[in-house]
C-alpha cells in the first residue's frame, strides 16, 4: 500500500522552524469561496490549538509555534497551490488543511510530496484521498465520504424513503459523496431518479431543478456548499416548487444557511461529521473561554489536526517535517494515556518523560492508517431556521 518516504535534506531545511525559536504551521483554508462563512471557525479553532500548545511551555525547550493562514479558495486548484508554495517558501513545517477535497489533492501532489510536507486534513472527505500517492504524507481527522454516503443511506432507509434526485456540486468532493451515496442507498433498495452535477457561482438553477423534479424523487439530495450552488439549488427548488424535503450532504451545514433558508429547510435532514462525549465537552469549554465559536462543522475536527501535528513533533523530538509524518499514527492511536482538549499542555510532558499519549481529542480521533480516519456522523433536522439533533451514528 503506501509506503512512508523519508522527506530529502532540501525537504527538511525547506520546512525547517523560521528560527530556533519559531516553528511555523501552515493553516490552508477557504477563507474566500463556497465554505467562506464557517472557515474563520474552523482557523480559529485549530490555533486555539497552537496556543493551548504554546501557553504551556513544554513545546520542545520552549519553542513557539506560529501559524500562518492561507487562501485555498475551495475551489481554486491552481491558487491553493500558489498559496501552500508561499508557505513552503516562508518555511513552514506541516500544513493543516486543506479543506475541500480538489484543492487538497492539488496542493499533496503538488507541494506537498515534492516538498516533503506533511498535511492533516479537518475536512477534505473524497474516498479518492484514501488511495492517493502521498508518500505517507497525508492524513485527515475527519472519515471520508465512503462512509458518509452510507450513513445518509441508513437514514433514508430508517425513514422509509425510496426514491431520491440527487444534485452534486462538480467536483472530486460532490462526484465521490454522490457516488458513495448511490452504491449505499441502492444496496439497501433505494433508488436514484436522477444524479446530476451543479456548477457554483452560477445566477440561476432553475434548468438544472427542472430536470431534476422531472425525473421524480421523494426529496433532494443536495451535496454542495453552504455558500455556494447548493444554497442556489435549494433556493431555486423551494421557488418553483420541485421540491420540499431536501437531504443535505456536510458541506450544506451552516448556521447562515440554515436562518436564510428557513423556510424552505424546514423539515429537511442532514448530516455531518461530529462527535460527543467527554472530548466534544471539553472542547466546548476550552473554545468558549477563549472565545472561540465552536458550534460550527469542522472546529473539533480542525484543533485536533493542528494539535496532532505539535504531538507528532514533540514524539520525534524535533520540529521538523519528518518528525510529523513519522509520530502522528503513533500519537493519535493507542497505547497510551488518552488526552482531551484542554491536555495538550499535560500531553507535551508525557511524551518528554518518554511515555505513550493516546489523543482522543474533541472528535473522537482514530486514525485506522494514513489518508483515513474513524469517525462518526451528527443526524440533523432542519426547524425554525437551526438544526436539532436526532442522534449521531
Amino acid at each position: 500500500m503506501k509506503k512512508l518516504l523519508l522527506a530529502t535534506t532540501a525537504a527538511a531545511l525547506t520546512a525547517g522552524a523560521a528560527s530556533a525559536e519559531d516553528v511555523k504551521i501552515g493553516i490552508i483554508l477557504g477563507f474566500t469561496g463556497p465554505l467562506e462563512s464557517i472557515t474563520p471557525m474552523m482557523a480559529d479553532s485549530a490555533e486555539l490549538a497552537l496556543k493551548e500548545i504554546n501557553a504551556s511551555g513544554n513545546f520542545l525547550e520552549g519553542m513557539t509555534l506560529v501559524p500562518e493562514r492561507a487562501d485555498s479558495t475551495c475551489i481554486d486548484s491552481g491558487a491553493a497551490t500558489a498559496a501552500a508554495e508561499r508557505l513552503v517558501s516562508e518555511g513552514i513545517v506541516a500544513i493543516m488543511g486543506a479543506d475541500c477535497s480538489g484543492v487538497t489533492g492539488a496542493v499533496l501532489s503538488n507541494v506537498a510530496v515534492p516538498n516533503g510536507i506533511p498535511m492533516v486534513s479537518p475536512s477534505a472527505t473524497s474516498p479518492a484521498l484514501s488511495t492517493a500517492e502521498d508518500n505517507g504524507l497525508f492524513f485527515r481527522t475527519s472519515p471520508s465520504d465512503a462512509r458518509q454516503g452510507q450513513v445518509i443511506a441508513e437514514i433514508l432507509n430508517e425513514k422509509g424513503i425510496k426514491e431520491v434526485a440527487v444534485t452534486y456540486t462538480n467536483n472530486d468532493y460532490g462526484k465521490g459523496l454522490a457516488d458513495a451515496f448511490a452504491q449505499s442507498f441502492g444496496e439497501m433498495g433505494g433508488s436514484v431518479t436522477m444524479s446530476a452535477p451543479h456548477d457554483d457561482g452560477k445566477a440561476d438553477y432553475s434548468a438544472e431543478v427542472g430536470a431534476l423534479a422531472s425525473a421524480g424523487g421523494e426529496a433532494l439530495a443536495v451535496f454542495g456548499y453552504t455558500d455556494q450552488g447548493g444554497k442556489g439549488m435549494i433556493q431555486a427548488s423551494y421557488d418553483t416548487g420541485a421540491f420540499d424535503t431536501f437531504i443535505l450532504g456536510d458541506g450544506m451545514y451552516g448556521d447562515t444557511l440554515f436562518s436564510e433558508q428557513a423556510e424552505a429547510l424546514t423539515g429537511s435532514i442532514g448530516t455531518a461529521p461530529w462527535a460527543q462525549g467527554a472530548g466534544a465537552e471539553a472542547f466546548d469549554t476550552v473554545a468558549g473561554d477563549a472565545d472561540v465559536d465552536s458550534s460550527s462543522s469542522y472546529t473539533r475536527e480542525s484543533y485536533d489536526a493542528a494539535a496532532l501535528i505539535a504531538l507528532a513533533m514533540m514524539k520525534g523530538g524535533e520540529a521538523t517535517a519528518e518528525a510529523v509524518a513519522a509520530n502522528l499514527l503513533d500519537v493519535a492511536n493507542a497505547p497510551g494515556e488518552e488526552i482531551l482538549p484542554g491536555e495538550l499542555g499535560k500531553a507535551l510532558q508525557i511524551l518528554a518523560e518518554g511515555g505513550d499519549i493516546d489523543y482522543v481529542g474533541a472528535s473522537g480521533v482514530e486514525l485506522i492508517g494514513p489518508g483515513e480516519a474513524a469517525g462518526s456522523y451528527r443526524h440533523y433536522t432542519v426547524t425554525d431556521g437551526a438544526s436539532e439533533t436526532v442522534e449521531f451514528k
